[in-house]
């Protein structure tokens, strides 16, 4: 597939005075994705600020050229002409996505019911992830679908010349597939239906309705959703200020409850109530973060997060919270390996089929680092050390491997910041993937973090 392997970038986090500083993270990567893809389909021009430069985000934007979209960059603003709805173009070449997970189930749902064949690569660790469960739908739409392994890339897809509408009960909390289907629903004719028994982030259902999409959402008394979207409609251009990414923000936040004596404000954090499990679970356990500012931008609500140092206290996490912190959960391990007495988190099934299997890989490097752990099938228990005595590698040879996961990178970097013990992760580069200038930002607040 012509991915050359990249040498690896170690790099290593120490114990750390203070973090202190006001910064802004980079913008949310599922926002971006989206407002890049419907962007690209829309009639007329959609300026698209805030949008995330990371490397995953640049592969979305990439395919949707490839598809027919115009897109520059013009000051910090992304300028896209797009296409209008049914008139994306026959790609002439692979669609490359790198290490981007969303960008690719997302894409193959925008082209599942186009009458031509778009072939789909990615790296290393994208070519090893499932994608079944977006296949699946798409098949049941008539999508062809020929890879060369067990429904993971490379592979291609071939749209049906007559797509019908489908009526699809999502059998997990997947908000990739749910935006998968209504994305194949947008040049389908008639009503795709989608049902969610859990509600999962809705940033598609948000941003359609956006850009003029007829769509309609109803809840039923047990919390299922079931989503409706009449296809061929007109999309129309939109301006759109990307907020910072829930995700990201996590790092800095984690670290600065973690590192004692820190005051750090995060500004601009996308507050959307199905991205901040993190947070109430944090403020759960006696995370000291105020909420500043609520307002409302492009449709999202946003805010300023101020964090201060705090003392921290386990708690079980429920289940039924995964769908909204799903991406998260490394960063919370790190947080309730401080914390005094037990945090145990369930429902982490997902985790397994990420960028990496994060759970096993989580579980290893808490391991490796001193921290009591225990892992199950979908389930992780940490039982903190408060103020970190003993954690951290007692020699260089003690590295974490990260997986080309940036998310269990970042983590790890962040657990040094407050361990007895430096932290050694053996790569740091993919860590541009969501988050480029992370260790810049660190480093500017105080973080000892620095490549080896």
């Amino acid at each position: 597939m012509g991915h050359a392997t990249a040498p690896l970038r170690p790099a290593t986090a120490a114990r750390s005075g203070a973090l202190k500083g006001d910064v802004r993270i980079p913008g949310d990567k599922s926002i971006s994705h989206r407002a890049l893809m419907l962007g690209g389909l829309a009639e007329g021009v959609t300026r698209i600020t805030g949008l995330l430069e990371g490397e995953d985000v640049i592969a979305t934007a990439k395919a949707m050229q490839a598809l027919g979209a115009r897109i520059r960059k013009l000051g910090d603003t992304y300028i896209v002409h797009g296409v209008g709805n049914g008139c994306l173009l026959a790609p002439e070449a692979p669609l490359d996505f790198g290490n981007a997970g969303t960008g690719c189930r997302l894409t193959m749902g925008l082209v599942a019911a186009y009458d031509f064949t778009t072939r789909f690569v990615g790296d290393a660790s994208l070519s090893g992830r499932p994608m079944g469960r977006v296949l699946e739908p798409l098949r049941q739409m008539g999508v062809q679908v020929t890879a060369e392994a067990s429904d993971r890339l490379p592979l291609s897809l071939r749209g049906p010349r007559a797509p019908a509408p489908l009526s699809y009960r999502v059998p997990m909390a997947s908000a990739q597939v749910k935006s998968a289907v209504l994305l194949a629903g947008l040049n389908t004719p008639g009503v795709t239906t989608v049902i969610e028994p859990v509600m999962t982030r809705d940033h598609t259902e948000t941003m359609l309705s956006g850009f003029g999409a007829a769509l309609e959402v109803e809840t039923d008394a047990d919390g299922a959703r079931t989503i409706r979207l009449e296809g061929r409609g007109v999309l129309k251009g939109q301006v759109i200020d990307v907020p910072g990414d829930p995700s990201s923000t996590a790092f800095p936040l984690v670290a600065a409850l973690i590192v004692p004596g820190s005051d750090i404000t995060i500004r601009n954090v996308l507050m959307n109530p199905g991205r901040t499990g993190l947070i109430l679970t944090l403020q759960e356990m006696g995370a000291e973060i105020e909420i500043l500012d609520p307002r409302r931008s492009g449709g999202e609500q946003v805010a300023d997060l101020r964090v201060r140092a705090s003392a921290l206290q386990g708690v079980t996490v429920p289940a039924e919270r995964a769908p909204s912190m799903i991406d998260e959960y490394p960063a919370l391990a790190i947080a309730a390996s401080f914390a005094r007495g037990e945090t145990v988190m369930r429902g982490l099934a997902e985790l397994r089929v990420k960028e990496s299997d994060r759970l096993a890989a989580m579980a290893r490097g808490l391991a490796i680092n001193g921290v009591d752990c225990s892992e199950g099938g979908d389930w992780l228990s940490v039982r903190g050390r408060p103020g970190g005595k003993g954690l951290g590698a007692r020699s260089a040879e003690t590295v974490v491997a990260t997986w080309l996961d940036h998310r269990i990178a970042m983590s790890f970097l962040v657990l040094g910041l407050a361990s007895e013990h430096p932290v050694h992760v053996d790569d740091c580069a993919m860590i541009a993937t969501s988050f480029p200038g992370f260790i810049g930002l660190m480093t500017g607040l105080g973080a000892e973090i620095k490549e080896t």
